[in-house]
């Protein structure tokens, strides 16, 4: 079972404390200081944050954190010294789901940890399951545009390239007419779990878009890699020989993508971006389909 992280936020000796108490149960990390804290790369499940702290505070530091659509949802616990009603109070109205007071108590501050966590599992686990299609069993478009903002933001903070191939089943209404729903279903269903066997990267994401349409997010992808991938998705979409009689092309079931790649930056538009991607697609239908278009921006 995966072990959740905690993110520490203290000075050395309380970190050094906490991260005694908390070792034998959780992956850990640890800053010094509440920029420290903006900067790390890697997501925690859960934030341990002293409120005093030279510079930046931690009501400073968490409100900061609740207005980063990337932070937001992690779950911050106050740990402090601060003990008057009032600054518990300012804790909790800046976003804070707890405030535990200092002197450190072992069996609190893990009795804490543990249900806040329990509480986050949960909610991630609805909020996965309301990002599945119900039918591919992929995520679905909701999770797409989701995800997809959420990559524009971190490649731009990281000035790293963001590529997204768009997907089409080509003559899908033809297959539908002819075969039937079920046996449409059933086709959409090979598509998507061939598809998103080759895509394996962890962020990476496949969702199916529309009807028959499907769109991938490759972050941290070249124009080479992502022209890579979606050639790779079009032969093997070809090697599942789907038997399609009112196919224009071949007799089997073949898709059509357009991609495309970018670097985000603050003056770049995220749908502009999809506009280009779109066209693509549409270069890729209009050349014969069964093909893949590429372009960068």
């Amino acid at each position: 079972m995966v072990r959740s992280t905690v993110l520490v936020v203290d000075d050395p000796l309380n970190v050094k404390l906490l991260m005694g108490i908390l070792e034998a149960d959780y992956e850990l990390l640890f800053a010094l200081d509440g920029k420290k804290t903006l900067e790390l790369e890697q997501q925690p499940d859960l934030i341990l944050l002293d409120a005093v702290m030279p510079e930046q505070n931690g009501y400073q530091t968490c409100e900061l954190l609740k207005k980063d659509s990337l932070t937001r949802d992690i779950p911050v616990i106050f740990i402090s010294s601060l003990s008057d009603d009032d600054d518990e109070a300012a804790g909790l109205q800046c976003g804070a789901i707890d405030y535990i007071t200092k002197p450190i108590n072992a069996a609190i501050v893990k009795s804490r940890i543990f249900n806040h966590l329990e509480l986050k599992h949960t909610r991630d686990l609805l909020k996965r399951q309301s990002s599945i299609d119900g039918l591919t069993g992929i995520a679905n478009r909701r999770c797409f545009d989701e995800t997809l903002l959420q990559q524009w933001l971190i490649m731009q903070r990281q000035q790293q390239t963001l590529g997204i191939i768009m997907i089409d089943i080509d003559f899908f209404k033809a297959f539908n007419d002819h075969y039937g729903h079920v046996a449409g279903d059933e086709c959409l269903k090979q598509v998507a779990t061939t598809m998103n066997n080759i895509i394996t990267r962890p962020a990476d994401l496949l969702s199916r878009y529309g009807r028959e349409e499907f769109v991938c997010i490759l972050p941290m992808t070249s124009a080479e890699g992502t022209d890579h991938i979606a050639e790779n998705l079009c032969e093997a979409i070809k090697a599942l020989a789907i038997p399609h009689l009112h196919s224009e092309i071949g007799g089997i079931v073949t898709i059509s993508l357009g991609c495309a790649t970018i670097q985000p930056t603050v003056d770049k538009l995220l749908l502009d971006f999809m506009i280009v991607v779109d066209q693509a697609l549409y270069q890729s239908k209009k050349k014969g389909r069964n093909c893949v278009t590429s372009s960068s921006i």
